[in-house]
């Protein structure tokens, strides 16, 4: 059966992979970019199967407008996918208030408003499936790497997360993608803040750690079959890396958390 897919991001890394991997299943792909020319070899290979959308995220009437275009055009959007983004590199103490509010921006607004346009749509028809692509450092940290882009994830985690209780029952389905690090055009083309000299060491040992990135086209089979299933998961972790790294971190909040429950009982009254 075809689906019509309202993709962000779709010039490079994963949303190039994905977007090209959905019209080759024969999907309708409505696929946004800042600059549309990097779609245009999509363009010429899939015709009408394909509808470059040019979008800023950051613009919530650009985005509202954008989505109402989808559904005139293809008469549905089956699926959304929120995959915009960018990553600002530094520790929390180095990026500018400019910087911060960008990021946030850019991940968690930006996700917020084109989720607030589709879900009307998708109550209508009753079903609908909304994925929004988070990361393993919305679920876990890593020292002074990615201090703002891991609490814009966090963010995401949470709205999506309280999404999904309050969609299900109009048939609307959501689902976190979790990847962990992948060899993508996102760390070449984000921003680094100034650095400041009393973290240098850290992010050297970071640094020195085995290349553990993933191949992005490796995960366009994965996120072909979590659109084709009937019943997605509410989360869905990419990579060999990405379950080790989030089972680590659980399992340490909750010796800290068993720790000191006595603690908090006590507080209870």
């Amino acid at each position: 059966m075809s689906k019509t897919i309202l993709i962000t991001g779709a010039s490079k890394g994963f949303g190039k992979a994905w977007t090209e991997a959905f019209l080759a299943k024969g999907y309708n792909v409505a696929a946004t970019a800042r600059n549309l020319e990097t779609l245009n070899d999509l363009k010429e290979k899939y015709g009408n199967s394909i509808l470059p959308l040019k979008l800023d995220v950051n613009k919530r009437q650009e985005s509202l407008e954008m989505v109402q275009k989808v559904k005139q055009h293809f008469g549905t959007i089956d699926v959304l996918i929120n995959n915009a983004g960018y990553a600002l590199t530094g520790a929390d103490k180095e990026p500018s208030e400019q910087e911060a509010r960008k990021q946030f921006e850019k991940i968690f607004f930006g996700t917020l408003w084109l989720t607030q346009a589709v879900v009307p749509i998708m109550r209508e028809q009753k079903s609908g499936h909304i994925i929004q692509v988070s990361s393993i450092l919305g679920l876990a940290t890593l020292p002074t790497a990615m201090a703002l882009y891991s609490a814009s994830k966090f963010a995401v985690e949470g709205l999506s997360e309280t999404l999904a209780s309050e969609v299900k029952q109009f048939g609307i389905n959501v689902t976190l993608l979790e990847p962990n690090g992948y060899e993508s055009n996102i760390w070449h083309t984000g921003i680094t803040s100034e650095s400041i000299p009393y973290y240098d060491e850290i992010k050297k040992a970071l640094a020195a750690r085995v290349n553990i990135f993933g191949k992005v086209q490796a995960t366009a089979p994965a996120v072909v079959n979590l659109v084709e299933s009937k019943n997605p998961p509410l989360r869905l972790l990419l990579g060999k890396v990405a379950l080790p790294f989030v089972k680590q971190s659980y399992e340490q909040r909750l010796e800290n958390w068993e720790k000191w429950n006595a603690v908090s009982v006590e507080a209870h009254g």
